[in-house]
C-alpha cells in the first residue's frame, strides 16, 4: 500500500551553513565593525550574543536571509527574547523547531480524514503516516497540505513516498 510521512525538520547541514555564512558577513560588515558578535549553533539552538539589542535584531535578520536562501523556512526558528547577559551583552536564543507538535498532527490526520476518504493518517511520534489504495490520491493530499502549508506555524516536508 503507498505511504509517505509528513515531518518538519531541520537540515542541519544548511542550518550550519546558514550560520557560517551570517558569521562572516558579521565580520565583514561595516555596521558591525569593532562590536562583539557571537553566533553559536547546537543541534537544538542558535545563541546569538551581541554588546546591543539593535545589533542582536540585526543579527536575526541576517541569519534569516541567509537561512532563506539555503531553503530552510523561517517557522524552523522560534527566537526567544533579547535578555541581559551581563558585562554589557545581550543574549537571545533560538530554539530550532523539529517534530510536528501533538495539535498540529491531529489537524492534518483531521483534514485528511475529512477531504479524503480513500486515505488514512496516523500520528506516529512526531510525524505523520499517509496511506491509500491510489498514489494519485496521496499526490492529492500532498498537494492539499501544501497549498494549506502557510497556515500552520511548522514548516511542512513530505518524505519517504513509496
Amino acid at each position: 500500500m503507498p505511504s509517505f510521512d509528513i515531518v518538519s525538520e531541520v537540515n542541519q547541514v544548511e542550518a550550519r551553513n546558514a550560520v557560517d555564512q551570517t558569521n562572516k558577513e558579521v565580520s565583514t560588515r561595516f555596521d558591525f565593525k569593532g562590536s562583539k558578535v557571537q553566533i553559536d549553533l547546537t543541534d537544538k539552538d542558535i545563541t546569538v550574543v551581541t554588546d546591543s539589542e539593535m545589533r542582536s535584531a540585526a543579527v536575526q535578520d541576517l541569519v534569516g536571509s541567509k537561512a532563506v536562501r539555503r531553503g530552510l523556512s523561517l517557522k524552523v526558528f522560534d527566537w526567544g527574547e533579547v535578555q541581559p547577559a551581563g558585562g554589557m551583552t545581550f543574549k537571545q536564543v533560538a530554539r530550532l523547531q523539529e517534530g510536528l507538535p501533538e495539535d498540529i498532527a491531529k489537524k492534518i490526520t483531521k483534514l485528511i480524514r475529512d477531504e479524503f476518504p480513500k486515505c488514512k493518517g496516523q500520528i506516529q511520534g512526531g510525524a505523520v503516516r499517509v496511506s491509500g489504495k491510489s498514489k494519485d490520491d496521496l499526490q492529492r493530499v500532498i498537494a492539499r497540505l501544501r497549498e494549506e502549508g502557510e497556515g500552520y506555524p511548522v514548516a511542512l516536508q513530505f518524505k519517504n513516498y513509496r
